[in-house]
């Protein structure tokens, strides 16, 4: 091949690549947003509280572990990032319990032992189904608690049910700002299937609201997380944790800092 037909290839080459890659982003991006999702129907180990199933109104079943609390005390209903495990947070539920806190944190559709694929819609419908669970089941009011992918469920949850309190953890904006963030190079508005809105839902959540976020997060921004808290409606409080980035957040303080702001509750 001569050099001129090479040089008159290379731009259909690379728009041939371009648009494969923009191809392959499109059929892999629920893989990328739901990486804790594992054709798997085993529910983990229970290390706390008690193993629960829940059924969905489309019909799905979700596994969940959940520790009663005391009647007169909130229960929290934990919405987990997208790669985390109902088993890792013993020591949470064991911090709730002793102030008489209760705590359910469910696996999403096609999370360890539950049924279904993960997509927004359906993560939506498991935020409410576990709300109505949690609320037919348990005297106690309810507080939803959002970390990371989680924060957009427990935002469209208390906006649609009465929820006394929303905690968000390492919230966003929404998702699709967050891709436009990480993928500058693509068409992130025409292919993206989950968008999670939180910029369109925070303003009917108008109870009480904790955002807690890592200074040096690189995964969601400090700048999505306060774009979020600056729409959001009163009341609202952010403490902005020094030293943290994404994966580092759990420690003793915020531990603290969630059941003081769950015993402040009026």
């Amino acid at each position: 091949m001569s050099a001129t037909k090479l040089l008159l290839m290379l731009p259909l080459m690379a728009t041939f690549a371009y648009v494969s890659f923009v191809g392959l982003t499109y059929l892999s991006q629920r893989a990328l947003l739901y990486p804790g999702a594992i054709a798997t129907l085993a529910p983990e180990h229970a290390t706390w509280g008690e193993s629960v199933y829940i059924r969905t109104p489309d019909g799905e079943t979700l596994h969940g572990l959940y520790s009663h609390g005391r009647p007169d005390k909130p229960s929290v209903l934990f919405f987990l990032g997208n790669a985390d495990r109902v088993s890792n947070y013993a020591f949470f539920a064991r911090a709730l319990a002793a102030r008489g806190i209760g705590l359910l944190a469910i696996s999403y559709r096609g999370y360890p032992g539950s049924t279904g694929t993960p997509s927004e819609v359906g993560l939506l419908t498991d935020g409410i189904a576990t709300f109505d669970w949690l609320s037919a089941r348990s005297e106690s009011e309810i507080v939803v608690l959002g970390q990371s992918l989680g924060s957009g469920v427990a935002v469209n949850t208390a906006r649609q049910r009465p929820a006394i309190a929303a905690i968000l953890v390492s919230a966003y904006l929404s998702v699709l700002s967050l891709a436009q963030t990480h993928y500058p190079f693509l068409p992130v508005a025409l292919l993206i299937k989950d968008p999670f809105r939180s910029d369109l839902r925070i303003a009917d959540v108008r109870q009480p609201k904790l955002f807690i976020h890592g200074q040096h997060d690189a995964i969601i921004p400090l700048s999505s997380g306060e774009a979020l808290y600056d729409i959001a409606p009163e009341p609202k409080q952010m403490l902005i944790y020094d030293g943290s980035s994404h994966n580092d957040l759990w420690d003793a303080r915020m531990v603290a800092d969630i059941i003081r702001f769950v015993e402040a509750l009026k």
